[in-house]
Order: C-alpha cells, then sequence, then structure tokens
C-alpha cells in the first residue's frame, strides 16, 4: 500500500461523514465483499465533504465474513493504485483501521451493465450503444493483457463488474480476484479456481490454469448477453440448457432462427449483418481450445468495424438524465454522439499518460496469440 502514492488514505471518521454514516438513502448494493454506498468528498479527493455536495464517489465496505477478504482488498488496491485507464474504474482511496477495511471509488451512476441487460423496467439499450459497451469494456481488457507494464488478468469479467457513467461510458471494477499475467518461459499461473459459473473458461476449470485467454472466453460470454438479452446461466431454463451455450446451441445453427435468438428489446432494430459478424464473434471467443481465441486487440477491432460498417439511423423515445423505469424506455440517439468508443492502437514510441507499452507488437507471447478459425467451438456460427 505503501507504494500506492496517489491513493488517499481515509480515516474511518471520514468514511462515516462522507455516507452519512452509512445511511439508508446512500445505499447502493451489496456483494461478495461487502456492502456498497455513495458517499461525497471534496474536490481534491482529501477529505470527506457533507453528502450531496462536492464529487460523489462509491465507498465499499469489507464484510469481515464474507467469501472475498483482506486478501481481495489487497488486490484491488495493488491493481487499482497502479493502473490508470479510461476504461477501469478509478479508485481514490482506502481507509484500514483496526478490523475496517473500506474502498473509495469513482461514482459511476448509472451502475452495472447487468442492471440494463436483465432488470425488469430498466432501460433498453439499443445496438449502436450496447456495441459501445462492448468496445469499451474490450478497451479495458486489452490494456490489462497487451498494453499495461505489467500484464494482468482480471479473472471475473461478467456483466455486474462492468460498470456505466451519465454518457454510458463502461469500465471494469473490482479487481478481487486479478492476477499477474505469466511472464518469460511460463505460459500460465496455476492458481485456485476463481470467478463467477457461466464465465469461467472450461481448460481453467479442468486444470487451474490462468492465462489471458480465459479473459477472452469470459467475454465472449458477456457478448453473448448483450446480444441475446439472456444470463450466462439461469436456474430457471430446462436442466440442459440452463447454460447460455447450451440454450444456443440447437437455436444458431439455422440462419432463418436468428431472429429468435436476439434479444426481444431490440425490437428487431439491429443491423442483421453486423449482427451475424458479432454473434460469430463472440463464438471465436467461446472456443473450446484457448489459442483459437482472438487477442483482445483483435476483438476491439473488429467491433469497431461493425461500428464503422453501420449507418446509426435508428429513432427512439426521449429519456431523462436519470431515467425513471417506465414499460419500455429507450435510450435516445442524440446520446451517442456523447460515448466514447476508447483508445485505438497506440502508435509505435508514443507516450502517453496511462503508462502504457506502446510497441508495434501486443505485449503477447506467440503462443498466446489467435490460430485461423478452424478451431473446436462450443457454437456453430450463423452463416452469413
Amino acid at each position: 500500500i505503501a507504494t500506492c502514492s496517489n491513493l488517499r488514505r481515509f480515516s474511518f471518521l471520514d468514511i462515516q461523514i462522507a455516507t452519512q454514516n452509512f445511511g439508508c438513502r446512500n445505499f447502493l448494493g451489496r456483494g461478495g465483499f461487502g456492502t456498497v454506498f455513495k458517499g461525497w468528498v471534496d474536490e481534491r479527493g482529501d477529505s470527506a465533504a457533507p453528502p450531496g455536495t462536492m464529487i460523489p464517489v462509491a465507498v465499499k465496505t469489507l464484510n469481515p465474513n464474507g467469501f472475498q477478504g483482506h486478501k481481495q482488498w489487497l488486490a484491488e488496491i495493488k491493481y487499482l493504485g497502479e493502473l490508470y485507464h479510461p476504461n477501469l474504474v478509478r479508485l481514490v482511496g482506502y481507509c484500514m483501521e483496526e478490523d475496517k477495511r473500506v474502498l473509495v471509488y469513482e461514482y459511476m451512476n448509472r451502475g452495472s451493465l447487468e442492471k440494463y441487460l436483465f432488470q425488469r423496467g430498466s432501460v433498453r439499450l439499443p445496438w449502436h450503444i450496447r456495441i459501445k459497451i462492448a468496445i469499451d469494456a474490450a478497451n479495458g481488457l486489452t490494456f490489462l493483457h497487451e498494453e499495461a507494464a505489467r500484464a494482468v488478468i482480471f479473472r471475473d469479467f461478467k456483466t455486474s463488474n462492468i460498470l456505466l457513467d451519465q454518457e454510458f461510458n463502461a469500465k471494469l471494477s473490482d479487481f478481487g480476484f486479478a492476477k499477474d499475467a505469466p511472464v518469460g518461459d511460463k505460459n500460465h499461473v496455476s492458481t485456485e479456481i476463481m470467478g463467477t459459473e457461466g464465465y469461467i473458461a472450461p481448460e481453467y476449470v479442468l486444470t487451474g490454469h490462468l492465462t489471458s485467454k480465459s479473459d477472452v472466453y469470459s467475454f465472449g460470454m458477456v457478448l453473448l448477453e448483450m446480444l441475446t438479452g439472456k444470463r450466462a446461466v439461469d436456474q430457471m431454463r430446462p436442466a440442459k440448457e440452463k447454460n447460455l451455450v447450451d440454450w444456443l446451441r440447437p437455436r444458431i445453427r439455422r440462419r432463418e432462427n436468428f431472429h429468435y435468438v436476439m434479444d426481444p428489446k431490440f425490437e428487431g432494430q439491429y443491423p442483421i449483418r453486423d449482427a451475424y459478424r458479432a454473434m460469430k464473434l463472440a463464438v471465436q471467443c467461446l472456443r473450446h481450445d484457448p489459442s483459437g481465441r482472438p487477442l483482445m486487440s483483435e476483438v476491439v477491432g473488429e467491433l469497431k468495424n461493425l461500428l464503422a460498417r453501420d449507418d446509426g439511423v435508428y429513432s427512439a423515445p426521449s429519456i431523462s438524465p436519470s431515467p425513471v423505469p417506465s414499460p419500455s424506455p429507450s435510450i435516445p440517439a442524440t446520446s451517442l454522439g456523447r460515448i466514447h468508443v476508447g483508445p485505438s492502437n497506440h502508435a509505435a514510441g508514443a507516450a502517453n499518460k496511462y503508462g502504457l507499452r506502446t510497441a508495434s507488437e501486443p505485449n503477447v507471447p506467440r503462443r498466446f496469440q489467435a490460430s485461423p478459425v478452424v478451431q473446436d467451438s462450443p457454437l456453430t456460427p450463423p452463416s452469413s
């Protein structure tokens, strides 16, 4: 922690003031780590501010009896205290007093992607917004795998760990399970299997061998969720179809069925050719053989091509900046121009403020790079 000089160390009194003593009106959610509250700090982030003033933050308190503990708390500080990128949530500071462990993040006021995909009454995300969110998330993983000075495997990529700001820019959050990527002659990290059911790569489950391609598999599953509007694992589906891949497999083989696997919330408003390509990309990320999965930089390139190809002509009713759930809310087309796509590949040798490696070649050993599209896959891509 001592090396993370950019992080503010708050007292527990600061945290109590910032959150109005963890008042129920400031409650945001609860997870494996603990409980999250909204709070406020001054403009410099040096001290707490009265509720409703200055800069909003998200305050995450460790549950001492929870599954995730002090080790995961330290991992968050280790990685987010050193890594800076537009598509990673910013860690403002922490609190460590006696048995109290607290993390303070920038506030992402639209919450998680999970809410928008699966919660009833949530704002409907049109095609453009979903692809832009996917690009942002893929940029975050690309930075971790290929551009950071020390490569990192995220290990818990899922919709609830993709947070959205007011303009629907996406950032990765929750680095408690993150691990340093293998270096030198090592081609994997042997580690205890951690993650969330449905998103964990099969080779990691079978062997405990973790690589950056494990994250690529998780990304493919999230992309499937974004396209179909269905969860990676749903206990309400029949036993043989509770996993999204199993549900999708018999339905995706015939082109005429494609419309029926897409999220009904699209209301048929998506470019069909690009939807095919997006589904094929998800399938490539889900290949059983990790060497057959693409690099995340390749995923970013393909997603950007989808966005560039589309004419972007959609109509949708307006929503207020802080939408109230309604039977069929949607995002206005005017929001599209305010959403960044994320950093492009950086020119060789170019300096930047995020501590990126800027070599022309990605920082990934050759043995992890993608092989031809002939690998075994859990799904048959739709014919285009």
